[in-house]
């Protein structure tokens, strides 16, 4: 059943009496009512061109400012900053203005979320649309009015001639109807998608919005339990799907027994295409008991998998799939070779889960003679739209996507999936279908970031001077829903149901970009990209996750540069000062952190009483992230007899440029520094050579309400000369460097491996200490 009214948009103007810049006939806040519906199918669902103003916004009669984005609001305040970014160049308050996110018949395709793009991309052409539009309803309030524009004033939407007040219009009474000049100039695509027309954004010096900590907007509705997310999704005529998955990966059902449902009511069908099992039912009860009791044949699964202890090992030996040169800059291996005094260590980092407080969620409602639509809560909706029309073998006018928000995302850990799910199933069954994912198929299921190995070594000469630095990295790739040839293979249903396996470019875990670009004059930095253990269906699947490598390189990365402090006996903010070049930002960060962390200038490690049953260090860990600078200091209490490391305080230090919301950011990045948290001291993937076996909470641990830090300072370096940087991820990235730094500061002990557990540890302070 479609979602949207099947009015045009010149239709709906009219009878609305709105001005044609855009338009909507439907926001988050009102699809419960609209899903409920009874619509005839749509034609087709094609995406607007973002050349026209009116595929950005339109302001409607009763003064809402009616804004489009092809990105989506995933818990980190984005439509807040939107809704600034566009009242502060239109001159309206911030609560007018609302958004239509992330649909596909409705948005241009922005690329979706990802990258910490949203602001520091994403917002531009919204800035450039609504600039544009001031400069239309200018012209033409300059007529009503009859004075020349410069002879015109807005405030909070109503344009006054000024110095006589008395003669005014506001944009609602504008909107009638005409249709403007609104042709807009294109370039860039995805996330770099950019438009630009006859209005000039506003000098930031003049902001009076942008820079203030507006409330966020969604937040209301979430806190009093009205707002709609996905899993409230209703339509007329749905049924609930469940998905069995295969006893372990390259299981097949040899004998799928429909018999043993007999006595589970309203069971619709069994659904089985290739080694996709599925089952639908009237009732969402039905289909999880259903699921539970389909007695399926599986085939002994594949030990695809090598034993988990075994993991790094194989990581190193395995013949990579893709190699990547990062940096030659003189002869690393030859000073190297003759060095009187060398540091070679070895860093790794696990598979890791997204581990959404709620499983991801879908409805399909497949039309084979019309248009198949696709709620879920995929932060790309464009890219899924892609996956879902080569899945379904339609083309991708004839599927719809509209993206509810879900219970969290950072990167693709099954969102995009379970509406895969969705869609086999409504096929299947010519109804629509609503998933639920329930917590062992997010866990288990969902796919995971990518496991990663790193080697380094350096030469140091007699003044302790860094002369040489070869860098190795070895990591598994993520892979992403592009839209390329054959991207439904990127999903777990299409996998499963015969569609072959799709990744995306080979991605390594980048010395320079995904850790600090530190200079040394002799420096080699190689990466490897490992092949995957198992090509299709597995849960193990490499994806995004929160930061895409940027916490394991610089995990390893801001180690070794601590390792290398402590070999010469520097502090190791003064260290890292000495080989950061000529980069005035990152300086300014390290400089600030220690500022406000009140750090003492010694070398580590302190030193601790032999006696000691709980001893406390610091450490600190740079990051430098697409532009966004973040210096973090973490203070750590480690217990010698249990090795359970405690933070008691983090001090963050961030620069990301122009500050749009500051308590806002302050919120992103606290959000940032808990998550990043739990990956350093808790969250790894286990499994054994079939199976994924982490399935909740207590196989796979998160931070805890009794993990969160006594003391969180956030310093925010506002620049308002920089255009605004990503926030997303970038203060996720030197927690677990940090961290590590500050247990050797503690102890004495260097823990290599991520996460730094109580077992693992111990471990390492025992063998210490009885060597």
């Amino acid at each position: 059943m479609a979602a949207k009214l099947p009015l045009s948009r010149r239709e709906f103007v009219k009878g609305t009496g709105g001005l044609l810049i855009g338009f909507s006939l439907a926001d988050s806040a009102i699809v419960p009512q609209l899903l409920s519906a009874a619509v005839p199918p749509q034609a087709a669902s094609t995406t607007p061109s973002p050349a026209r103003l009116d595929a950005w916004l339109r302001i409607e009669k009763d003064e809402t400012i009616r804004v489009f984005t092809g990105k989506a609001e995933i818990g980190m305040g984005v439509e807040t900053a939107y809704s600034q970014i566009v009242a502060e160049e239109l001159d309206v308050a911030p609560a007018r203005v609302a958004f239509v996110m992330g649909d596909t018949a409705e948005t241009a395709d922005q690329g979706g979320v990802g990258g910490s793009t949203s602001v520091a991309q994403g917002a531009k052409p919204l800035r450039n649309a609504s600039a544009t539009a001031r400069f239309l309803l200018l012209q033409l309030a300059a007529t009503r009015l009859g004075v020349p524009p410069d002879q015109l004033e807005v405030k909070d939407g109503i344009v006054s001639v000024k110095g006589d007040p008395s003669k005014h219009i506001s944009y609602g009474e504008l909107a009638g109807g005409t249709d403007l000049n609104d042709a807009l100039n294109v370039s860039g695509a995805g996330f770099g998608l950019n438009v630009q027309g006859a209005g000039k954004p506003k000098d930031p010096a003049s902001y009076t919005v942008v820079g203030t900590s507006l409330p966020r907007v969604d937040m209301p509705a979430k806190i009093l339990g009205h707002f709609t997310y996905i899993t409230d999704v209703r339509v007329p005529g749905m049924l609930h799907g469940r998905v069995i998955r295969p006893a372990g990966v390259g299981a097949t059902p040899a004998t799928v027994d429909e018999k043993s449902l007999q006595g589970i009511p309203g069971v619709v069908k069994v659904v089985v295409k290739g080694n996709f099992v599925g089952v639908v039912a009237e009732n969402e009860w039905s289909a999880i008991r259903a699921a539970k009791a389909l007695k399926i044949g599986w085939s002994a699964p594949v030990q695809a998998f090598p034993e988990r202890e075994d993991l790094y090992r194989h990581m190193r030996a395995a013949t990579p799939k893709a190699t990547r040169v990062m940096a030659n800059q003189g002869d690393a291996a030859a000073v190297l070779a003759t060095a009187t005094k060398k540091v070679e260590s070895s860093y790794e980092w696990p598979f890791q889960s997204h581990a959404s407080m709620g499983p991801g969620c879908a409805v399909a409602d497949f039309q084979p003679a019309g248009v198949t639509t696709i709620w879920s809560g995929a932060q790309k909706p464009h890219a899924l739209q892609q996956g879902i029309a080569q899945l379904l073998n339609l083309s991708a006018d004839k599927v719809h996507v509209i993206w509810v928000e879900d219970s969290g995302s950072y990167g693709r850990g099954g969102y995009e999936d379970t509406a895969g799910d969705a869609a086999l199933l409504s096929q299947a069954v010519g109804r629509p279908v609503r998933v639920q994912w329930m917590r062992a198929d997010m866990t288990a299921w969902g796919a995971k970031g990518p496991a990663s190995v790193f080697d380094l070594s350096a030469a140091l000469d007699a003044a302790g001077s860094v002369t040489a630095l070869q860098y190795t990295s070895r990591a598994f790739s993520g892979t992403e829903i592009l839209p390329q040839p054959n991207s439904a293979g990127n999903l777990l249903g299409a996998q499963l149901s015969g569609v072959a396996n799709t990744t995306g470019a080979d991605e390594f875990a980048v010395w320079g970009d995904m850790a600090p670009r530190y200079e040394f004059p002799n420096l080699h930095a190689v990466g490897y990209v490992v092949p995957t253990f198992y090509a299709t269906g597995s849960p193990l699947r490499g994806t995004h996750l929160r930061d895409p490598g940027g916490p394991a390189t610089t995990f390893a990365v801001e180690s070794f540069m601590d390792e290398l402090a402590a070999s010469v006996g520097a502090d190791p903010i003064e260290f890292r000062l000495k080989y950061i070049g000529n980069d005035a930002r990152a300086k300014a960060v390290l400089a600030s952190v220690a500022e406000h962390a009140k750090w003492d200038r010694r070398p580590s490690p302190k030193k601790p009483a032999a006696s000691a049953e709980v001893v406390a260090g610091r450490g600190v860990a740079l990051a430098i992230r697409n532009g966004t600078y973040v210096a973090t200091v973490a203070e750590v209490e480690v217990a010698r007899r249990t090795g359970l490391v405690h933070v008691k305080r983090i001090v963050c230090v961030h620069d990301c440029g122009l500050i749009v919301n500051p308590e806002g950011l302050r919120a992103v990045i606290s959000a940032n520094l808990m998550q990043s948290l739990g990956r350093a001291l808790k969250e790894e993937v286990t499994f054994n050579r079939s199976n994924v076996t982490s399935v909740d909470w207590t196989t796979y641990p998160v931070t805890r309400a009794s993990d969160v830090p006594e003391q969180i300072d956030i310093v925010l370096l506002n620049r308002p000369d920089l255009p605004p940087g990503g926030a997303g991820e970038p203060s996720s990235r030197p927690t677990a460097a940090a961290i590590a730094n500050a247990v050797f500061d503690a102890t004495g002990v260097r823990v290599r491996q991520a996460p730094l557990s109580p077992a693992r540890v111990k471990a390492a302070w025992g063998t210490a200490v009885s060597a």
